[in-house]
């Protein structure tokens, strides 16, 4: 009573009532109250002290069967809810026809003697193992050509592709109105972009950083997975997921401030926390929170290059790896394809031998007719990162106490040295392949399938877009949102018939 007169508006009041009622509603302690009154009466009823309480019972068996009534009059209004969820978990593909064999369910069960919170419980089981649920269905169209999908199915489209979720109240209200399909090309397709770049715009873009970023960095997954020589990096347990959080909110960042692609590799900002920003040397602690650092390339950092997660991930448990990182950089930021290695590759030594460098090590490995053809090609850009160790940690001498040399001679006989060399090497010599990386794997994230020959036209105009419009992420999201391939369906595919 004080709580509610010295310090609680009409309006939380309202609501702290309302939190009784659901906790009441939920523990069922109108019945506890009976239960605890007859318990107490079996064992204290010979006792002076039950004689005062035992009034309460016809106030307790009262309010129990009034609560009792409550609990059946709830019930068809939580059916009515379950089927509101099920058509949310089915993302708005639910037809009357499902809704009613959910409902029959429950009833069936209902009649066998089951009490309603165990009938409610397998009708929901139900919704969470049905195909609508498990599987994004679509309607494929019979004539050969392609079709249009629905304005679900491309909410849902849309929902999975940035926030790796169904739609939100907003996406789902603009679908369940038609005004996803129905803007077409005479407004510019005003709503679809107004909703993607709100979700955007959205944390939970996050998702989409998580997701696809990582993903596309081979890092998913890094602070669960990622494991070193505790001898070696005894500090790497502590760091991990301060790493990985890093690698998350560089990508967050970008699609929620609608950043350049060429921050991938030119950035001179990042984000820290205290522990992480003392692993990178950034001295002057500002609190144990995440915060976006400046002028990053100054201490050895910047871009997806420097970022301790992918430094990490293409190293061995005890040492670096300059054949994992070169490769890293070439297949998976430039697209290269490299054959196997041969089945007969000898393998390279945890350890590095007293007296030589990592690097040396590699090179005499490499030097090898077998294993040249393709060292060649990656090597040389691992060397360039040999300045972090195991770890990502900058460093001027290996762990035999040894110089680190940097220099290097690319495939195409530039020559470079260290991080910043191979950065303005990339930015400059091989831009467009980076970009063409990136979108690819974009494209790909979005429509989830494999890019093939049919979508190169896209990757073009993606492309082309980009170099007109400041490299924006958002012109590459926006131009596969707004393409054939991300909102129409191919007519199901029949084999012809045996003559």
């Amino acid at each position: 009573d004080h709580l509610q007169r010295l310090m609680l508006d009409d309006t939380q009041r309202a609501r702290l009532d309302q939190l009784w009622d659901e906790l009441h509603f939920v523990s069922h302690s109108a019945f506890l109250r009976v239960d605890a009154l007859e318990s107490l009466r079996e064992t204290m009823a010979d006792h002076l002290q039950y004689a005062a309480i035992e009034p309460l019972g016809e106030h307790f068996l009262k309010t129990a069967n009034t609560f009792r009534e409550k609990l059946i009059a709830a019930e068809a209004p939580q059916l009515d809810a379950l089927v509101e969820f099920a058509r949310r978990a089915y993302r708005g593909g639910m037809t009357e026809a499902e809704a009613d064999e959910l409902c029959g369910l429950y009833q069936r069960l209902r009649d066998e003697g089951m009490p309603h919170e165990e009938a409610f419980r397998l009708t929901l089981a139900r919704v969470f193992v049905a195909s609508p649920f498990l599987y994004r269905l679509e309607d494929v169209p019979q004539d050969p050509a392609a079709a249009p999908v629905s304005d679900w199915e491309l909410a849902s489209r849309l929902g999975y592709f940035l926030w790796s979720s169904l739609p939100d109240e907003e996406l789902a209200d603009v679908a369940r109105n038609g005004r996803l399909t129905s803007s077409g090309a005479q407004d510019g397709d005003a709503e679809l972009l107004r909703q993607t770049r709100r979700m955007l715009r959205d944390t939970r873009v996050r998702r989409l950083a998580v997701e696809f970023g990582c993903q596309y960095l081979h890092i998913h997954d890094f602070d669960p997975l990622a494991e070193k020589s505790e001898k070696h990096f005894p500090e790497f347990a502590e760091l991990r997921g301060d790493m990985y959080e890093e690698s998350i909110l560089f990508f967050t960042d970008l699609f929620q401030r609608d950043g350049s692609l060429l921050d991938l590799l030119d950035a001179d900002y990042t984000f820290v926390n205290d522990r992480l920003a003392r692993f990178y040397g950034i001295e002057g602690s500002q609190g144990a929170g995440w915060r976006r650092q400046e002028g990053i390339q100054a201490h050895g950092r910047g871009g997806i290059l420097a970022l301790a997660t992918t430094l990490a991930q293409q190293s061995g448990t005890t040492r670096t790896s300059p054949i994992l990182r070169g490769n890293w950089v070439s297949e998976v930021l430039l697209g290269e394809k490299l054959p196997n290695p041969p089945d007969d590759v000898p393998q390279l030594s945890d350890t590095v031998p007293t007296g030589l460098t990592e690097r040396q090590l590699i090179e005499r490995h490499s030097s090898e007719a077998a294993c040249a053809r393709c060292h060649v090609r990656i090597d040389p850009f691992g060397f360039a990162l040999e300045h972090y160790d195991g770890i990502g940690r900058r460093r001027e001498r290996d762990a035999g106490g040894l110089p680190i040399d940097a220099r290097t001679t690319l495939p195409d006989g530039t020559q470079i040295e260290g991080l910043p060399g191979l950065r303005d090497y990339l930015l400059e010599s091989r831009r467009d392949q980076i970009l063409r990386q990136f979108c690819r794997k974009l494209l790909g994230y979005a429509l989830g399938r494999e890019v093939q020959l049919s979508d190169r036209p896209l990757l073009d105009s993606i492309l082309e877009r980009l170099a007109g419009e400041d490299y924006r992420v958002s012109v590459a999201v926006e131009t596969i949102v707004l393409s054939d391939q991300f909102r129409m369906i191919r007519a199901e595919r029949k084999l012809a018939s045996s003559p």
